[in-house]
């Protein structure tokens, strides 16, 4: 069985998100991801103990939007967990035991030349209709971009962008104050179907907090969504499981609740 999760503000959360969604006991917490030597992402120490029996008895797949520089940087993935498969850069990359799948990234490089506008012409209409956003911009391997905004976005301006972008071939999600830019040729759910067919497997859980997991929660049996991310908020898509936990305690819960069905699901 194959089990799939987001990491960011579903397993794991960064001090930022400690702070924007609260917080339990500092000492239920270890750190996960190390950057210049200062920890900057964690989870509670039940979560990675339950993690760690899950990947000791399904396949679990990592599955986000970070590049896969940022991913390498979540050390447990390097040093403590045994995991084959992860998905990186939203679904444009495909690790397996660690080494890029060069066949899947000329798929989704060959479907976004032909179904996606170039990033230059899409920034070019973006300032023509005067869309600005305020914040520093990121690039994510020359596939994506997003801004990190100085304030967040309403749920009106992010609707509105969402509907011009529909037309170039692109799609827009709010994580945080992260406001993603990403083909639409690019696509975690494309990601987990093509392990899946790999595999000869089926994807029995998954987890995901934003719009973009979406896309691969779709190709799981049983869906779990943190109440706390933008996927909750999107009262247009209900058939998932909430979880009951806010923040760093919903990752402990979604980790429980795939622990159940692996002695559940045949």
């Amino acid at each position: 069985m194959i089990f799939a999760s987001d990491l960011d503000r579903t397993l794991i959360y960064s001090e930022r998100a400690l702070s924007d969604l609260g917080c339990p006991d500092p000492a239920s917490l270890m750190p996960v991801e190390m950057r210049n030597g200062v920890s900057t992402a964690f989870m509670t120490k039940e979560a990675f103990s339950l993690l760690q029996i899950l990947c000791r008895t399904a396949t679990f797949v990592p599955v986000t939007t970070r590049t896969t520089d940022q991913f390498n940087r979540i050390f447990i993935f390097q040093n403590d967990l045994e995991i084959r498969y992860a998905v990186t850069a939203n679904g444009a990359n495909i690790l397996y035991n660690g080494s890029l799948l060069a066949d899947w990234a000329e798929i989704v490089r060959n479907q976004m030349k032909t179904e996606s506008c170039l990033q230059a012409e899409l920034l070019s209409f973006l300032k023509k209709e005067s869309f600005i956003f305020n914040g520093k911009i990121k690039q994510a391997e020359d596939l994506f971009f997003y801004y990190i905004l100085d304030k967040p976005l309403d749920l009106e301006e992010k609707k509105e962008i969402s509907g011009f972008l529909d037309h170039f071939g692109w799609r827009v999600s709010l994580q945080g104050r992260k406001l993603y830019f990403i083909p639409k040729a690019i696509s975690k759910g494309a990601a987990i179907d093509f392990i899946c067919q790999r595999e000869d497997m089926k994807a029995a859980g998954g987890a995901g907090d934003s719009i973009l997991d979406w896309d691969f929660l779709q190709h799981c049996k049983c869906r779990f969504v943190p109440s706390h991310g933008e996927l909750a908020a999107n009262r247009s898509i209900t058939q998932y499981s909430a979880t009951k936990e806010h923040g760093v305690l919903a990752g402990e819960e979604i980790l429980r609740s795939f622990l159940a069905l692996t002695h559940q699901i045949v």
